[in-house]
């Protein structure tokens, strides 16, 4: 069996929340909990960076200040011990670096960004469209058992995908929505959930 996490809400905080609060750019603080048409959001990011003046360095100054959500290290080692763990997240790499060092360098699966000449987020690249999912459809073909688990509209499809989808810290919208996924609200509960589909 391989677990699947998605990064932001499962174990680090919404990067874009504290990036929101740091510049006081309240518009900056809708996420994939909040739209789920994942281009438009991202459309809608990048005009107001470009519009506020913020660059990349940033935002990764920001990144360098945030932890891990409490209890997720220590979460992420338990269940390393017993499978095979991989991050799937729409993040991008030139933001992931410091959080992935905080929870021990774990396998992550991302996207990219570029820049302009002035060190302005100018684009933003999907490694694959639907990259959660195809992920756990491509794991699946290599004949292994897939659980994985999120919070946001952007982890639905892989939820759906994986033998086995499981809510962490759901808004109650999405609760709602989709009944029929498992619904977890503490890392033991997470836990019990992996172990209990193993």
């Amino acid at each position: 069996m391989i677990c699947c996490l998605d990064l932001e809400g499962v174990l680090i905080p919404e990067i874009w929340i504290n990036v929101a609060k740091e510049t006081g750019i309240k518009a900056l603080e809708i996420t994939t909990r909040d739209e789920p048409d994942y281009d438009k959001l991202m459309r809608y990011r990048l005009a107001i960076l470009k519009n506020e003046g913020i660059k990349l360095r940033d935002i990764q100054a920001v990144i360098k200040r945030m932890n891990p959500l409490p209890g997720a290290k220590e979460f992420l080692r338990k269940l390393q011990e017993k499978y095979q763990v991989i991050i799937l997240s729409d993040t991008y790499y030139e933001f992931a670096g410091p959080m992935m060092k905080k929870l021990g360098y774990p396998t992550l699966f991302c996207n990219w960004l570029s820049t302009d000449k002035k060190g302005f987020i100018s684009n933003y690249h999907l490694r694959q469209k639907n990259g959660k999912k195809e992920a756990v459809q491509g794991l699946k073909s290599l004949g292994f058992r897939v659980v994985a688990a999120g919070d946001s509209y952007n982890d639905i499809a892989m939820l759906r995908a994986a033998d086995r989808g499981i809510l962490f810290r759901p808004p109650a919208k999405i609760v709602r929505q989709f009944p029929q996924l498992k619904v977890t609200t503490t890392y033991s509960q997470l836990l019990a959930a992996f172990l209990k589909n193993a």
